[in-house]
């Protein structure tokens, strides 16, 4: 008897649109039981896979670049790998891929449709793009990989209502359905969706969609025959770099808050997105820092630091036409006179 094809979901949406939250919500329903969950980040040191709360081992972390360049070799790599396991009888009914936002999907959906390994055991359930409604509108006019993600969408999921006036969230949602015809419209509020609401898609079809879906596939499928990957880095606009911040004591909050608090204000518009571990000194919870260029959410303690963590602080942030040096300089000195301020206080 022939085994059933794997249905694999693509998560996808622009940097801090929320992939994480949402994802971390899906997992605790019924419907995602022995779900395995592949995260890809664009930048050396991962983080994701430490925010996503599993009760297995089922998270693989993609991180040697962006899942649309570097790793396609690793995304059909751990997808066998996957067949395998579940050819041994190992329970896995669903996959979810939670790509960097920096992702073209056209690559990675070639892959899954394409590749012959990956087709024999998984099939393509579909698209889901996340679009920050506090940011979506600027972020489609300057990201043309928020344009693709968006456009080939099976569901689009717009995310943040909290933070956008309804007149706003409105015109987001016009420019979305012109954008996409065919991907109904969902909301989520605080990442809460319903899982049914995501799942089934039922493959992708480039029919009714934008004539320029056609062609990025098209141009996809030569670009993969007659291109290396591996080289590929300027499928992202040069100016953008990820840049990593690895902290073995731990830190002051005054003196993290503080940076966090001057970069928005003085260099948002180049800091396209920030996320951190961190071990606060005093806390003894690790606490989740995230923001997208001017807007910083409140931060977040999670209830255990997870297994095996050494402990370390870990800050990610992707920056365009910022200099590494401009953000250390600041980070360390609000640092430096943040313990100076607690030598004094204890002194």
């Amino acid at each position: 008897m022939k085994r059933e094809k794997i249905p694999v979901t693509v998560l996808t949406g622009f940097l801090g649109a929320g992939k994480t939250t949402l994802l971390n919500r899906l997992l605790k329903a019924p419907e995602m039981a022995d779900c395995a969950v592949l995260i890809n980040e664009f930048g050396e040191i991962g983080l994701d896979h430490l925010l996503v709360e599993r009760l297995d081992d089922d998270v693989v972390l993609l991180n040697a670049g962006c899942l649309c360049c570097t790793v396609r070799g690793d995304l059909v790599r751990v997808l066998r790998d996957l067949a395998l396991r579940a050819e041994g009888g190992q329970a896995i009914r669903r996959v979810v891929v939670e790509t960097t936002g920096l992702a073209d999907p056209a690559p990675i959906l070639q892959t899954l449709m394409t590749d012959p390994v990956v087709l024999s055991a998984f099939r393509l359930d579909g698209i889901v793009t996340l679009v920050d409604a506090a940011s979506g509108m600027a972020t489609l006019d300057t990201q043309i990989e928020a344009v693709k993600q968006a456009a080939m969408a099976d569901r689009l999921v717009l995310t943040k209502l909290d933070l956008a006036s309804p007149e706003s969230a409105a015109a987001l949602a016009a420019r979305l359905s012109a954008l996409n015809p065919v991907a109904p419209l969902l909301r989520a509020e605080h990442g809460a969706i319903a899982p049914a609401a995501l799942l089934d898609a039922g493959g992708f079809d480039p029919a009714g969609r934008l004539p320029a879906v056609a062609d990025w596939l098209a141009a996809e499928a030569g670009h993969h025959h007659h291109h290396d990957h591996h080289h590929d880095r300027n499928r992202h606009d040069a100016g953008i770099e990820a840049v990593s911040f690895v902290f073995d004591a731990p830190l002051p909050w005054d003196g993290v808050a503080t940076w966090l608090e001057m970069l928005a204000l003085t260099r948002g518009d180049s800091v396209l997105r920030v996320k951190g571990l961190l071990n606060i000194a005093g806390e003894e919870r690790p606490v989740v820092v995230h923001g997208v260029q001017h807007v910083f959410h409140p931060p977040l303690k999670l209830a255990a630091w997870p297994g095996d963590h050494d402990r370390k602080s870990r800050l990610t942030l992707v920056l365009r036409n910022l200099p590494r040096a401009v953000v250390e300089e600041g980070l360390v000195a609000f640092i430096r006179a943040a313990q100076d301020t607690m030598t004094i206080r204890t002194g």
